[in-house]
């Protein structure tokens, strides 16, 4: 029996980076022989192995071979006569190919550590065409490691691109897609991700209504990038700035894809994209299983975004209805994803990156008067009968404060603003 740590952790130990969890694959051994040593099997699909002591996962070396559609399609041979070069042929890319000894050498019999010098991702093999997730996987890698010069060799470029054409993502589950979507939302150059998928027609298959953006274009005068799909490239650049939370991220995503359902006749304007986008967006949410909390941010910001461009000038009633669509006063974490969300909208667009958003402090210095506002205090001053219609009673004066509360602030900051 022979223990190799590989893939992500070997990697990145070459790229002198951390974080990547470490996997280790034994050659030489049988199923019977790791529970043997204490090994706790979780493998379903291949065998799989827990450490007694570390909870690190152990892979006995296996083979793979396509035997249907989709990614449990594969016939796997995991035996004690699998050699780890057989085991690292069947991973994606070769910079995931590389394996350490217990003495540190490292064996790298696909050329990995070359691909580390020349910053390129390319695919071990052939067989990396029988499982579509890889396409994705890529883009994500892409994304990930942007920062240090990477990018797709030529060759896996096309390899994915036939994939593509083939209908290979066509039998992707949703969970899977999803999972690979949210990961590279984590990224800092998460654009890259959506470039990725759509050099290749990707984001065609997986996000038609994110890829029908580019091409239509916009008011110049808002928007001096023109090109909505890359001012959402742009508000997604904004929204890594600006936040680490994957939600915001995703929100900021989706903002616009009401505008790929304007008629061509109507350009450059797009009115109406806001609740059109919504409903986009609902749809996009069911069909990949997007987390409730991402889904929701992500309809309110696609439906009110243009009411906090406007904030400085909206009226006290709109802004109270506002924080009550935005379910703000039980859920005040929402309000301040939200204006995240706009301000990276406000600032993706060409030359206004590092613009100011005062309607962000705007905006909560208002919630803030309104939120503070206490039902004890409102009782004592005006106590409410018991009865059925006291919760009614108390709403409704609980709403009449606020707006009081509101309509004394806009006209402070209309008389400091003037």
């Amino acid at each position: 029996m022979k223990i190799y740590l590989v893939g992500g952790a070997v990697r990145d130990t070459l790229l002198d980076l951390s974080g990547s969890d470490r996997d280790w694959v034994v050659v030489g051994a049988t199923i019977d022989e790791m529970l043997t040593q204490g090994f706790k099997p979780v493998g379903k699909d291949f065998p799989v192995f827990l450490h007694p002591k570390t909870g690190e996962e152990y892979a006995l070396a296996r083979t793979e071979r396509k035997s249907g559609t989709g990614y449990k399609g594969f016939t796997v041979y995991a035996a004690a006569d699998v050699t780890l070069e057989e085991d690292l042929q069947r991973r994606d890319l070769t910079i995931n190919a590389i394996a350490m000894d217990d003495q540190k050498q490292i064996i790298d019999p696909w050329g990995g550590q070359r691909d580390l010098q020349l910053k390129r991702l390319r695919h071990v093999s052939p067989a990396f065409s029988e499982d579509p997730l890889r396409v994705l996987r890529v883009a994500r890698f892409a994304a990930r490691f942007a920062p240090l010069g990477f990018v797709i060799a030529d060759e896996t470029q096309a390899l994915m691109h036939t994939m593509v054409a083939a209908g290979e993502l066509e039998h992707l589950i949703a969970e899977r897609i999803w999972r690979e979507i949210d990961t590279a939302l984590g990224e800092t150059h998460a654009r890259v991700f959506i470039e990725v998928l759509r050099s290749c027609g990707a984001l065609r298959v997986l996000l038609p209504e994110l890829d029908r953006l580019f091409g239509v274009p916009q008011t110049a005068l808002w928007h001096p990038e023109v090109d909505t799909g890359i001012h959402v490239l742009m508000v997604l650049d904004q929204a890594c700035r600006l936040s680490q939370d994957n939600a915001v991220r995703f929100a900021a995503l989706m903002h616009d894809l009401g505008k790929g359902t304007t008629p061509p006749a109507e350009w450059p304007r797009h009115i109406g994209h806001e609740s059109r986008g919504a409903q986009l967006i609902d749809a996009v949410c069911r069909r990949l299983r997007v987390p409730t909390a991402y889904a929701e941010l992500a309809i309110m910001a696609s439906r009110y975004h243009t009411h906090c461009h406007q904030a400085l000038t909206l009226r006290p009633n709109t802004l109270l209805n506002l924080f009550e669509s935005l379910d703000a006063f039980r859920r005040a974490d929402r309000l301040d994803k939200f204006l995240l969300v706009c301000e990276a909208d406000a600032r993706g667009r060409l030359g206004l990156e590092q613009q100011a958003y005062p309607q962000a402090d705007y905006l909560r210095q208002a919630f803030h008067n309104v939120a503070s506002i206490s039902v004890p205090e409102l009782l004592l001053e005006h106590p409410v009968a018991d009865g059925p219609r006291a919760g009614e009673t108390i709403r409704r004066r609980l709403q009449a404060r606020r707006l009081q509360v509101l309509r004394e602030f806009v006209k402070q900051q209309r008389r400091i603003n003037q």
